[in-house]
């Protein structure tokens, strides 16, 4: 590996090993010869200080002494958008590269990974009017109308997200287009991201389902019961961060609207939901990319992933 200015981009499933790649290949830059890489974490949630287990944020075990930039920046009470990731992300990677650190993207959000090879799309941004009609909708029915409009849209953003839903509907209500329509400026720019190569973990559903299954259930255990009431009964968590999945269903039940074993339930389906939107955004990016780098991950020892996509870089 002589050319640092080449690094990785990780993306995948939730719950499919990109954390423990990212510190493979962290560790194996250092082996190789050069300063020991240090991970750029995209993730809308992670971003949180105090939301650790719901997050499978990363713990110093499973870190193991590398460098992981980009989580607990905020409080959960605080609004935090794409574009101020983009800017923190900016900034550190260009650093990085700068004092000769190997960067390796690591994603959870596939929208700021999207931003971060391609940069923001534009659009006109919705007028009050507009923005308080979107208000004025339950989510079922900003759902309905986003499905209307957008099916691609609709696909793609989970059903539980209301600010994206919220976003996407508003845009096309000021507009008349389509987000994914505007989106498509993504395509026609191409890869702006020098130097960045995406890396593609591929699982199948059938694949990937019982690993989400066994991640929730260790989460439970590790008390995500314990830490989710404990933000919810100190009124600390806002908007954004309380629609965090494993969160959001568990304040369901602290507010009697469900049992426990049925929010537990629910943390599984939503998640599964959730794999599947990434799969969407997971095709897109890797029917544009030709120098992108795909592996089937199911039943590969992590080392091994590593191994292969050195190889290719």
């Amino acid at each position: 590996m002589n050319n640092a200015n080449r690094y990785p981009v990780i993306v995948g499933p939730t719950a499919g090993g990109k954390t423990a790649l990212a510190v493979a290949l962290c560790q194996e830059y250092q082996r190789r010869g050069l300063p020991m890489g240090q991970a750029v974490t995209a993730d809308a949630y992670q971003i949180y200080r105090g939301m650790d287990i719901g997050t499978a944020k990363p713990t110093a075990e499973e870190i193991d002494g590398t460098v992981h930039h980009l989580i607990n920046i905020v409080d959960p009470g605080e609004r935090f958008t794409v574009a101020d990731w983009l800017t923190m992300a900016d900034d550190l990677v260009g650093r990085l590269i700068d004092d000769g650190i190997p960067p390796v993207i690591v994603g959870g959000t596939n929208l700021y990974i999207q931003t971060f090879l391609d940069g923001m799309f534009t659009a006109p941004e919705p007028s009050e009017s507009v923005m308080a009609t979107v208000e004025q909708m339950d989510q079922p029915e900003r759902r309905a109308r986003l499905l209307e409009v957008d099916p691609e849209a609709h696909e793609r953003i989970d059903a539980n997200d209301i600010r994206r839903t919220r976003r996407a509907l508003a845009v096309f209500l000021q507009t008349g287009t389509p987000i994914t329509l505007l989106q498509k400026q993504w395509d026609a720019e191409g890869h702006a991201r020098v130097g960045a190569v995406l890396v593609g973990l591929h699982w199948t559903a059938e694949e990937i389902n019982p690993r989400i299954n066994a991640r929730v259930k260790l989460m439970i255990e590790m008390g995500l019961v314990e830490e989710a009431r404990s933000l919810w009964e100190s009124d600390v968590l806002g908007e954004q961060a309380s629609q965090a999945i494993g969160y959001k269903q568990l304040i369901e039940h602290f507010e009697h609207r469900c049992t426990l074993d049925e929010a537990i339930e629910r943390i599984k389906i939503d998640t599964r939901r959730f794999a599947k939107n990434q799969r969407t955004w997971l095709k897109r990016f890797r029917g544009r990319r030709a120098d992108s780098i795909w592996i089937d991950a199911a039943g590969v020892e992590t080392q091994e992933l590593c191994d292969q996509i050195i190889e290719k870089l």
